[in-house]
């Protein structure tokens, strides 16, 4: 995609012409214009939306027309338009408009930021504005598949979600999506879906864990922060059932000096956590408010988060994996023992 160039996103009854290809993430079926660093196979079956080229024109009177939204700051920016469509914007990397029905969002790339830099913004904080609206509850999450099942990571941005992960993949095991989760349910119980085949980690840890940092690009103008693909061994392209989540505790609240520790919180505390690592906040319609909690309340019905608090030293993170390799076991354990 040349520098300047915009995509649309939405419904394809109201966009003409098919796309050239057809791309799946967070279990939604993605046609598009342009090529991405996507699976073209996978699971789609919980929606559909379409990308497209567009004119940076259509951008233009949504960018001046309203206020921003009062928690705006200068790198994100975010306006609700009187027809309900949304518009966000991260300067230096691009704009989108998304549509009221979350079926179409148009999105501008700005010259200077790199394609991966845009897919990033792209595939996580401005979709989520439309999987938000589609009705799905997106979590900021990391999650790894371990033994055919996803493990969870909540925890907001520097808590060490992606770190953590890493020490996974260098363990063999594989990455389900790093910073967007979809959860849903389904006949299966509760399943995870994958996202982008990417992990986004400071030069230092793609060194140490991943083994290479040559290939990563930036994530903005403004960060060292780095985006890398993962090849088809390190990443998990299919669906696949909740097997636990784990809430990690804020650097601060760590010494360098204790050991792993891993608690399961009660219930409510559970409901609480999931609501708080909630992906894009910014959305707070009376609607999306009592679906959240709902879908919360489902998830917590079935399995309790676990707090996780852990040294942070990178010497130390093979000991929390494998602290939290010896709690899965444990659950699968417990389960084989009460006959599921």
């Amino acid at each position: 995609m040349s520098p300047g160039h915009s995509i649309v996103l939405g419904a394809s009854s109201h966009l003409g012409p098919p796309s050239a290809y057809r791309y799946f993430v967070y279990g939604i079926t993605l046609h598009s214009e342009i090529p991405l660093a996507l699976p073209e196979q996978g699971h789609g079956d919980l929606g559909q939306i379409e990308l497209r080229l567009a004119p940076a024109s259509c951008f233009s009177e949504a960018a001046r027309s309203l206020p921003l939204h009062p928690d705006s700051e200068s790198f994100y920016q975010t306006r609700f338009l009187r027809d309900g469509s949304t518009y966000v914007r991260w300067e230096g990397v691009g704009e989108f408009l998304i549509s009221p029905d979350g079926r179409r969002i148009r999105g501008r790339r700005c010259a200077e930021a790199r394609e991966e830099s845009f897919e990033v913004y792209l595939l996580g904080q401005a979709l989520s504005y439309a999987l938000v609206k589609l009705g799905f509850e997106p979590l900021h999450a990391t999650a790894i598949v371990v033994n055919g099942e996803a493990a969870v990571l909540l925890g907001s941005s520097g808590f060490g979600k992606s770190s953590l992960a890493a020490c996974f993949l260098e363990d063999g095991h594989r990455l389900l999506t790093d910073d967007l989760l979809i959860l849903w349910p389904t006949r299966r119980g509760i399943m995870a879906y994958p996202g982008p085949p990417r992990i986004k980690l400071f030069p230092k840890l793609a060194r140490r864990f991943l083994h290479e940092a040559s290939r990563g690009v930036a994530m903005n103008l403004e960060s060292k922060k780095l985006i890398l693909p993962l090849h088809h061994a390190q990443s998990f392209r299919e669906p696949v059932p909740l097997r636990g989540i784990y809430a990690l505790l804020p650097p601060r609240s760590s010494s360098r000096r204790h050991t792993v520790r891993i608690s399961a919180l009660p219930p409510r505390e559970s409901f609480i956590a999931l609501v708080k690592n909630t992906f894009n906040y910014r959305i707070v319609d009376p609607a999306r408010l009592e679906r959240q909690f709902d879908a919360a309340a489902r998830v917590v019905s079935v399995l309790p988060v676990k707090k996780v608090s852990y040294p942070r030293t990178l010497a130390r993170l093979p000991v929390v994996r494998n602290a939290l390799l010896a709690d899965l076991n444990s659950a699968d354990d417990w389960q084989a023992a009460c006959g599921d």
